[in-house]
């Protein structure tokens, strides 16, 4: 069995954001990047499975600007086995990417799609649905335990939900995206980095693959939230219950 997943190239996390003089995004020139802490853990995920004798071949695909190849080494130095880029000069929105992965899954054919279920820079959370929509596939959302089974060639996923956990059984190829709790993402080591200079990279652009890239959303504008005012420290019960009532309405 293959597996594919989807990496995207981010700002790393623990990079304070800026926003940019004009309002119309963040800074992102002279930033750090990083794999967007997701996709890791569907990397991690894919490279795991693959190591249990489940899978054969572990494929990363990532979508942008040439300098996203940066990306996609990072992901042959954990140990993917080769990656596929697609260049795009502009943004790509959830629905572009899940049309661009579904001609890629169309040439690969690969058993199982792992993405991570939202990227860090624009908390969308969309990507992985509409891909599996696209597809027909069943998906498995926000997995936090995925078991695989060869022989019946269904996925047992255990998902997050707001009221505690959810076991989906799914019929393979299957669409699954991954949340935070379902591993501790591996690091690259140096002979790893050094191999995965030599790890084939097939490129692609949106047109080669018969999708059209257009945007339905426009950013209209990009703010900082308000600033948080400083704590007041109070001298009894009596003071707080007359501020919660008579400054914060809340009571």
């Amino acid at each position: 069995m293959k597996i594919m997943v989807a990496v995207k190239r981010v700002v790393d996390y623990a990079v304070k954001i800026r926003i940019k003089p004009d309002k119309s995004g963040v800074e992102t020139q002279n930033v750090k990047v990083s794999m967007n802490p997701f996709c890791e853990i569907a990397l991690e995920e894919a490279l795991k499975i693959k190591e249990s004798g489940l899978a054969k071949e572990v494929v990363a695909v990532t979508m942008g600007p040439s300098n996203c190849v940066d990306t996609l080494r990072t992901g042959l130095a954990m140990g993917a086995d080769r990656g596929i880029h697609v260049e795009a000069a502009r943004d790509l929105v959830p629905l572009s990417v899940a049309k661009v992965l579904k001609k890629l899954v169309e040439v690969e054919n690969p058993g199982l799609l792992i993405l991570g279920k939202q990227a860090i820079d624009d908390d969308c959370n969309q990507t992985g649905q509409m891909i599996a929509a696209l597809l027909g596939w069943p998906q498995g959302t926000f997995a936090s335990k995925v078991v695989l089974d060869k022989e019946k060639q269904v996925a047992t996923v255990d998902r997050e939900v707001d009221g505690g956990l959810e076991t989906l059984c799914l019929d393979l190829p299957a669409v699954i995206t991954t949340d935070l709790r379902l591993n501790q993402p591996r690091y690259a080591t140096l002979p790893n980095i050094m191999k995965a200079k030599s790890k084939p990279i097939k490129k692609y652009t949106p047109e080669e693959l018969n999708v059209e890239i257009k945007s339905d959303l426009e950013v209209v504008q990009v703010t900082e939230p308000p600033k948080r005012k400083a704590g007041v420290i109070l001298s009894s019960v009596d003071e707080l219950i007359d501020k919660l009532k008579n400054e914060a309405h809340v009571i």
